[in-house]
């Protein structure tokens, strides 16, 4: 079922795309705010809706609601992330301590030179 409203999304978008692309631009009537002398005005009215404004309102709307339906589906077939394998991982529980009677390892190396002092040179 996923499947099948994923293509449905994705014709739904394509036919989104063409439509859009079909309209004519607004952007032409924005030399009229330049002295070209034009009767539509630049941020006026817009008039009666066109028959393409109308279908690319009903696309974008069915393109929106295939989206959420998507996204809940998706939600309820669970994760297949990789990201929550990782993190259970990580939570396992640390390697037993040491015993408390055996040694501990020296804190300090015996015969090493603190840091930025030089060693003198054996002979």
């Amino acid at each position: 079922m996923v499947i099948a409203l994923s293509v449905i999304h994705l014709l739904i978008a394509l036919v989104l795309v063409v439509i859009v692309l079909l309209q004519s631009g607004k952007g032409a009537d924005i030399g009229a705010a330049f002295g070209g002398g034009s009767s539509q005005t630049v941020f006026g009215g817009r008039g009666a809706a066109t028959f393409l404004s109308k279908l690319t309102l009903a696309a974008a709307v069915l393109f929106m609601v295939s989206s959420l339906i998507l996204t809940v589906w998706s939600e309820r077939r669970g994760s297949s992330s990789v990201i929550t394998e990782e993190r259970v991982r990580q939570t396992a529980p640390a390697p037993a301590s040491p015993p408390a009677d055996a040694p501990a390892p020296p804190t300090s190396a015996a015969g090493q030179t603190p840091p930025g002092q030089v060693q003198p040179a054996a002979k």
